[in-house]
């Protein structure tokens, strides 16, 4: 046997005194930073999980550090009923309740008294403002600075496009015309995407007034908005392949032209074009203009997205409920064949008096807005400690109202999930008190939505035409899923084709 040779006595003693401190010494402080970082993440967790307050929260959960609640709400749920998000936290909290989205304190209110009560305190407990991805998108600078004098000149020189005047005046006659011409185009097609082809029938309208530009070009500017909505939530983490990446290059487009057509306005004053950049120009070029530049191509970029963003989808939508409830079709054309029979010139137009008279339309376009109210929410923030039913909101947090969430709630809507217009021609007094105090499909206060006139007298134009002239077979799609929002992931494609 080979002779093993014996381990040093080196080897084999144990560590030497002078060694033992060494390795304590070294060792100590890398105990003591890790010990410190540990302390301080437990800390920082316990102060998000429990954010300072003067007085009592709401209940709630912030959830994670920085992430929140965020991918919890956006879950698709495969119901058109209240997103699941919103109803396990209406069982456990009630209806407002705190959290955090896209790492932003938030109280989320499901109660339309306290709705009702942000609305009416507008500018004394509350202001319009957004989460930091939607500022980032619309001109974060433009939203700080949107205050009494500006928010008065913004709606004036909207009002010219979407005030009640124009409708009734030139509106009406173009809006009717334009359907019809995209009406027409469509029929000619074996099938259409509803909400491209609305969305496009909307714009090329709004781009004309707005900005003179034609329909060629502004479907291509048109493009650059598809991402905005579902980016108004996101993480404003700007990495390419992000949503809100793709909502900023977007941005970065739709800035461009618009600036180049200012500019080129700007240069020359005296040219007129009769459209809103007229007006925007005329203010700044006065001696104390109340906005810049950027505020102005924020502004334009903001209207143009909202002129067609929800009225595209809810029609979309709309379009579904109409083809799963023949009733409410055969109902709809019974109106629009009265109001067609008492014209002493059958080939005149739709009038504003017609549209005032509607009644079961009226009633399609409450249930279809009720039902389809597909924005994420309507968000404000506090300007100073406000209490609310027995709890504190702190300065500096954000709001966010969900009108979705109030319009299916069964408490609120009886069988909120049925497709019923006639829920609106109730005699019941209270019950139409109710209906109308708990409906806010376009906000509400001095904040409401500018162009709330606007969709409602082009979903009855939409209707008249469509159930007058037309008829429809469904092609594919269809499917609608709730999140923060409602979505038709894909798409719903219908054939159009003239009934005579």
């Amino acid at each position: 046997m080979a002779h093993q040779p014996k381990a040093s006595l080196q080897s084999l003693s144990p560590t030497s005194p002078e060694e033992m401190m060494e390795s304590f010494l070294v060792s100590y402080p890398s105990l003591c930073c890790v010990t410190l970082i540990i302390g301080w993440l437990v800390h920082w967790a316990y102060k998000w999980a429990n954010p300072p307050c003067k007085g009592t929260l709401p209940p709630g959960s912030m959830g994670f550090p920085i992430v929140g609640e965020t991918f919890q709400l956006f879950k698709q749920s495969p119901s058109i009923g209240i997103p699941s998000y919103y109803q396990q936290r209406l069982e456990r909290y009630g209806t407002l309740f705190k959290t955090s989205l896209a790492g932003q304190r938030v109280v989320v209110s499901l109660d339309p008294e306290v709705n009702h009560f942000i609305f009416q305190e507008e500018g004394k407990l509350f202001r319009s403002w957004y989460p930091e991805a939607t500022n980032n998108i619309f001109g974060k600078k433009s939203v700080t600075k949107f205050n009494a004098n500006v928010h008065k000149f913004v709606r004036s020189f909207a009002s010219k496009l979407f005030g009640v005047e124009n409708l009734r005046e030139v509106l009406i006659r173009e809006l009717e015309d334009a359907i019809r011409q995209s009406f027409a185009a469509w029929a000619a097609k074996p099938s259409i995407e509803v909400k491209d082809g609305v969305a496009d029938m909307i714009f090329d309208l709004v781009a004309k007034k707005m900005i003179s530009m034609e329909p060629g070009e502004s479907r291509e500017l048109r493009k650059n908005f598809e991402d905005f909505f579902r980016g108004m939530l996101s993480f404003p983490i700007y990495f390419p392949g992000t949503l809100y990446y793709k909502c900023m290059k977007g941005r970065r487009n739709v800035h461009r032209i618009l600036s180049d057509i200012l500019k080129e306005r700007l240069s020359t004053p005296g040219k007129k074009h009769g459209d809103i950049v007229d007006l925007l120009v005329e203010e700044l070029r006065s001696e104390k203009p109340l906005i810049d530049e950027n505020f102005a191509i924020d502004a334009l970029a903001a209207i143009l997205f909202g002129s067609f963003a929800t009225a595209s989808a809810a029609l979309t939508i709309g379009f579904k409920f109409l083809t799963d409830n023949p009733k409410v079709v055969e109902t709809l054309k019974e109106e629009h064949e009265i109001i067609l029979k008492k014209r002493e010139d059958k080939n005149s137009g739709f009038t504003w008096e017609e549209y005032k008279s509607l009644t079961f339309t009226t009633q399609v376009m409450n249930e279809i807005t009720r039902m389809g109210n597909i924005a994420p929410g309507i968000f404000r923030k506090t300007l100073k400690d406000v209490q609310v039913n027995g709890y504190t909101i702190p300065a500096g947090w954000l709001v966010m109202i969900s009108p979705m969430t109030v319009h299916l709630n069964p408490n609120f809507f009886e069988d909120p999930l049925k497709f019923n217009p006639w829920r609106w021609s109730t005699q019941d007094e209270a019950k139409q008190i109710a209906q109308k105090r708990n409906f806010m499909p376009f906000g509400g206060g001095i904040r409401l939505c500018l162009g709330a006139d606007f969709s409602k007298l082009f979903i009855s134009l939409f209707l008249h035409v469509l159930v007058t002239k037309y008829r429809w077979i469904e092609i594919k799609g269809g499917e609608v899923l709730r999140a923060a929002e409602m979505v038709i992931p894909q798409g719903y494609h219908i054939q159009l084709v003239p009934t005579s």
